[in-house]
Parts: C-alpha cells; structure tokens; sequence
C-alpha cells in the first residue's frame, strides 16, 4: 500500500491511536483491498489531523483571551482606584 510511505512516523504522532490501528489493519489485507480502501483512508487521516491542527488554534486562542481578559480586568480596577482617588482629591480640595 503505497500509503505506508506517506504516514510518516511524525504523522503517526498527530493522529488517534485508533486512526493508527486501523491503518495497521489495513495494511494487513491484500493489495486489491487497500487500493481501494487507501483513499477514502487519506481522507480521514487528513480531517484528523486538521481538526486537531484546529482544536490546537482553538485553544491557543482562548488561552490567550483568558490572559487578556486578566490584564483587562487588572486595568479596569487599577482605573476605578486612580478615579476615586482623585475624586478624593477633589472632594478635599473643594472642601466637600
């Protein structure tokens, strides 16, 4: 089967353990058959390791908008203190 050669060890990696096991069973039946099941094969190999690619992205995103929102909030507080300090100030200096 012709798809041994492009399921690289790396590839191996970035795909479920059950995608692997199928690819070994599959490797395992006689050449007519794998011809005709290496496409359809290609084909989920790929989507996997395109949703995992996208998951990845996913979650790297909401990582990094957990950390800006952290730096936000800390700005926000850090505004509202300056605010009522300087109202204080104010209140002082009016004599209120």
């Amino acid at each position: 089967m012709s798809h041994n050669s492009r399921l690289a060890q790396s590839d191996v990696n970035e795909i479920p353990a059950e995608i692997s096991e199928l690819v070994a069973v599959i490797q395992g039946l006689p050449n007519e058959w794998q011809a005709q099941i290496e496409p359809c094969l290609a084909r989920v190999v790929e989507s996997t390791k395109r949703r995992r690619r996208i998951l990845n992205l996913v979650q790297d995103a909401l990582s990094q908008l957990r950390v800006d929102m952290k730096y936000l909030v800390f700005d926000l507080e850090a505004t509202r203190r300056e605010r009522d300090e300087y109202q204080r100030q104010l209140n002082e200096a009016t004599g209120k």
